[in-house]
């Protein structure tokens, strides 16, 4: 059974799951970020955490990747294929950079490598659960036609004849980056400072773009509203 600590605040504290199956590190990271403003529920391995996810949504999941049975990254692809878009950042002793893009692809959000500071989780989880917020209403963010789908990017829903299309929390915030300022060209750089996710690196923007695309392209090996602009980046240019 899944542990749980809940803190003392008036405010409402964002809730972050920890899945782990060492209990040492369970332990440091619920005390930590209990005392640091969170909620947080822990899980010795995905079974404990499908469970818990039955009765609780958390706004973000820290997931170890070597866990046995199930592992980090197959219960990654598992909640992102049922829909789930919160936060998901991956721990591993494995920090090589294919080993991040491998986590990435799976569908994860971030990526880091053990032995960490608990403080850089702490910064990291916090600028994803920023970037997961809907952006304040302004006059510049109006809907974006893009074929027959449609992008509200206040309210961060992609729409499209038979109803709303899923998008990660990662898939939204870059349609909303592009959507801002449509047909300009925004480079690799550009976006991850955007996305905080300049940490990961800017290899890790291809791989959203890639997964962006499968959303919004009628076929994603021709795309024709993402598109790629040879040395610089990409560029939205909407239309019908």
């Amino acid at each position: 059974m899944s542990e749980h600590v809940t803190g003392t605040e008036a405010e409402v504290a964002s809730h972050v799951m920890v899945v782990d199956d060492d209990p040492r590190l369970r332990r440091l990271l619920q005390r930590y970020l209990f005392e640091h403003g969170f909620r947080v529920s822990v899980a010795a391995n995905a079974t404990e955490a499908r469970h818990t996810l039955e009765g609780i949504q958390p706004d973000a999941l820290v997931l170890d990747v070597t866990m046995p049975g199930e592992n980090g990254l197959e219960l990654t692809r598992a909640l992102r294929e049922s829909g789930q878009d919160l936060p998901i950042l991956l721990l591993t002793a494995r920090g090589e950079p294919e080993d991040r893009i491998t986590g990435l692809e799976a569908g994860a959000d971030d990526y880091l490598g053990k032995p960490f500071e608990p403080r850089e989780l702490l910064l990291r989880l916090k600028a994803h659960l920023r970037r997961h917020q809907p952006p304040p209403p302004t006059d510049n963010l109006r809907i974006v036609r893009l074929g027959d789908k449609e992008f509200d990017p206040v309210r961060l829903l992609l729409s499209g004849p038979e109803g709303n299309i899923h998008l990660t929390g990662g898939e939204a915030a870059l349609l909303c980056v592009l959507a801002r300022k449509p047909n300009e060209t925004f480079t690799r750089e550009d976006i991850a400072k955007a996305l905080d996710m300049t940490e990961i690196g800017e290899r890790a923007v291809d791989v959203q773009v890639t997964r962006l695309r499968r959303c919004i392209e009628p076929d994603p090996r021709e795309p024709r509203f993402l598109h790629t602009v040879r040395g610089r980046g990409y560029v939205l240019k909407p239309g019908l």
